[in-house]
């Protein structure tokens, strides 16, 4: 069953607009994140950002204490992060690209370019009994790479697929071409012996097309659970996407 893992940042991200620096507010992450378990939901997922925009520390501590599903930490290689992640424990950290600037994640993970610090802080995690994914562009070094280090997940970033999915008929060339790129390589992260997620962009109307990808375990939605959410409520709306979810069947891809 192709699970998902719901990520509450953009709640955060409300409460941040309003009440930033003041250690309350509304709307709770943590809340949503109950309501989403309760929706059915498998995991939750927060980034706990250097700059702290949205989700803070004290959420993650909440959701560590209160939520009865998996939790997903993501986060940037940092040591302040890294010590955090040590202490909080939680189930799985998703290590990301990280900038100041950027609105949200931009792009994937350079694995190559950090490969021996990055084995570092997985083995660190992995002593403490944390399993590691690395998120990354569908491109075979970067996988390649990540198998090296050892961790256990890929997250496979769909974010170029999406934003050619979302362009009119001009961009459906370029989004079956990223759609083949994610399909070869969840076929090489699985041949290599890593466990693969996807996240980034994923909406009601692109994420069928989405079940082409074979060997996929975890779905990380934020934004159009979210979005939807205003109108239908956060529970229909995680209930929506799971709906949408059930019609993937592994090794979905033709070879």
């Amino acid at each position: 069953m192709l699970k998902l893992g719901v990520n509450i940042d953009h709640v955060a991200t409300i409460r941040e607009a309003r009440y930033r620096g003041r250690g309350f507010g509304e709307p709770d992450p943590v809340a949503a994140a109950l309501l989403c378990e309760a929706a059915g939901a498998h995991g939750i997922t927060a980034h706990l950002r250097e700059d702290r925009r949205h989700i803070q520390d004290r959420d993650v501590w909440a959701l560590r204490e209160k939520i009865q599903t998996r939790l997903n930490l993501e986060m940037a290689n940092a040591p302040e992060i890294v010590d955090i992640a040590l202490k909080l424990k939680p189930d799985i950290v998703c290590i990301v690209p990280e900038r100041r600037l950027e609105v949200t994640t931009e792009g994937g993970l350079d694995v190559v370019a950090a490969e021996k610090s990055l084995t570092e802080t997985r083995k660190k995690m992995n002593d403490a009994g944390i399993e590691v994914s690395l998120f990354i562009a569908p491109d075979e070094q970067q996988i390649a790479a990540s198998a090296r280090i050892g961790s256990q997940f890929i997250e496979l970033h769909t974010g170029a697929f999406a934003e050619e999915f979302s362009k009119a008929e001009s961009g459906k060339r370029k989004a079956e071409t990223e759609l083949q790129r994610l399909i070869s390589a969840a076929q090489q992260a699985h041949a290599l012996g890593l466990k693969v997620n996807a996240g980034h962009g994923l909406n009601y109307e692109n994420l069928r097309s989405l079940f082409r990808v074979p060997h996929l375990v975890e779905l990380n939605i934020g934004h159009s659970l979210v979005s939807r959410a205003v109108f239908a409520g956060l529970e229909n709306a995680v209930r929506e996407m799971l709906a949408l979810m059930r019609e993937y069947r592994e090794n979905s891809a033709t070879s």
